[in-house]
């Protein structure tokens, strides 16, 4: 089952739950202040690791502008 950031379009609270696509697509989930069943997805950032192997190129300098793909 996948997580979902939600947000309540009636009082504004945002949470995560963890939920079937199909109670989502149903709207069978609901806020946990007001009850309430119109809810909107909060997109977030996602953030990646990835490990380097020590034998590989130094990490881009501008990795923080280009998330690592420009190839430095």
């Amino acid at each position: 089952m996948p997580f979902y950031d939600l947000k309540c379009e009636k009082c504004g609270e945002e949470f995560n739950i963890m939920a079937k696509m199909s109670e989502r697509e149903q709207k069978l989930i609901k806020c946990p202040k007001c009850g309430d069943n119109e809810l909107s997805t909060v997109f977030k950032n996602v953030n990646i690791v990835q490990s380097r192997k020590s034998s590989e190129a130094p990490a881009c300098p501008n990795i923080h502008k280009c998330g690592g793909c420009c190839g430095h």
